[in-house]
C-alpha cells in the first residue's frame, strides 16, 4: 500500500549494501523481499496521467516531482516510519520503444533517464507496467518484451515493480504471470513484484487461484481500483469483508493481499475518514 500524501530534497545519502545470493531458476518468486506489507509514495491517485508539464510543471508526471517527494520521505520522518518506495505508475515511458525494443522513459519529462532517479531515491523507487499490449493509458505493454523488460528494470536498478493487466485476457493471468515472475528470478536482481491478476479475474467473473498468486507475487490487487472518495473506499471495506475466506490463508510474510492506495492527503475524504481508511488498511494486513 501506499500512503497518498503530498511530499519535496533529499539530503541523506542512503547506502543500501546487499548479501549476494544466487538466484535459481524456480518459477515461483524467489526473493525474500516484503516479509511486511511494502509501503511508501504513488503518483497516481492525486496526479494521475497528467504530463503537461509546459502549462502545469508542479503537477506532472515528472523527474522533478519523483525527486521531489522521494525529498520529503527522507527529511520529513516516513522513512523512519517504514515508507520505503517512491512509487511512479503509469505515463511516464515514451510512446515508442526504441530500435532495439527497450521501453524509453519520456526525454522532456525525464531528461536524466530511470537510472538517475532510481540511483536519486536509492531503495525507493518502482516502475509500473503493463503486461497487456498496452498500459491502461495506451503507453507500450510488455506481454511480447517480458525477459528484456525484467532485465532492463534490473539494469535501470529498479525495486519495485507493479505489473497491471490492462488490454490483456484474465484466462491467460495463471500461465502470463508466472513467466513474469520466472523472468524477475532470473534477472539478477531482487525487486518487489506487485501483480494485478487476481483483480481483474473477479471482474470478469473468475475465481482467483490465490494459493497460485501468492507463490508468483509478494503482493496483490484484489478488487476495484480505489478513487478518492468515501463512496470507494466503503465498497473496498465490503467486498474484503464479504471475502476474506477466499484469500486470508494466502497472505502473510512475502505475499499480501492488497486493497489499493491509501487516499490521505487527496482531496475528498474527511480527517475522521481519513484515519477510518488508515486503521481498516492496518487490520487487513496492507
Amino acid at each position: 500500500m501506499v500512503a497518498d500524501k503530498e511530499l519535496g530534497p533529499f539530503f541523506i545519502v542512503f547506502i543500501v549494501f546487499h548479501v549476494i545470493v544466487p538466484f535459481s531458476s524456480v518459477n515461483t518468486l524467489d526473493n525474500g523481499l516484503a516479509l511486511t506489507p511494502p509501503m511508501g509514495w504513488m503518483a497516481w491517485e492525486r496526479f494521475r496521467c497528467n504530463i503537461d508539464c509546459k502549462n502545469d510543471p508542479e503537477n506532472c508526471v515528472s523527474e522533478k516531482l519523483f525527486i521531489q517527494m522521494a525529498d520529503r520521505i527522507a527529511e520529513d520522518g516516513y522513512k523512519e516510519a517504514g515508507y520505503q518506495y517512491v512509487c511512479i505508475d503509469d505515463c511516464w515511458s515514451s510512446p515508442n520503444r526504441t530500435i532495439v525494443g527497450d521501453l524509453q522513459p519520456d526525454p522532456e519529462r525525464f531528461p536524466n533517464g530511470i537510472k538517475y532517479l532510481a540511483d536519486y531515491v536509492s531503495k525507493k523507487d518502482i516502475i509500473r507496467l503493463d503486461y497487456g499490449k498496452f498500459t491502461c493509458e495506451r503507453y507500450p505493454g510488455s506481454i511480447d518484451y517480458i525477459q528484456q523488460d525484467m532485465e532492463l528494470f534490473a539494469d535501470w536498478g529498479v525495486d519495485y515493480l507493479k505489473m497491471d493487466g490492462c488490454f490483456a485476457d484474465p484466462l491467460t493471468f495463471d500461465e502470463g504471470y508466472p513467466s513474469v515472475t520466472k523472468a524477475l528470478n532470473e534477472s539478477g536482481r531482487h525487486i518487489v513484484f506487485s501483480c494485478s491478476w487476481p483483480a481483474y479475474q473477479v471482474w470478469g467473473g473468475m475465481k482467483p487461484n490465490y494459493q497460485l498468486i501468492a507463490k508468483n507475487c509478494n503482493l496483490w490487487r484484489n478488487y476495484n481500483d480505489i478513487q478518492d472518495s468515501w463512496y470507494s473506499l466503503l465498497r473496498i471495506f465490503d467486498w474484503f469483508g464479504d471475502h476474506q475466506h477466499e484469500m486470508r490463508d494466502a497472505h502473510g510474510p512475502g505475499h499480501w493481499n492488497d486493497p489499493d492506495q491509501l487516499l490521505i492527503g487527496d482531496f475528498s475524504l474527511s480527517y475522521e475518514q481519513s484515519k477510518a481508511q488508515f486503521a481498516i488498511w492496518a487490520i487487513l494486513a496492507a
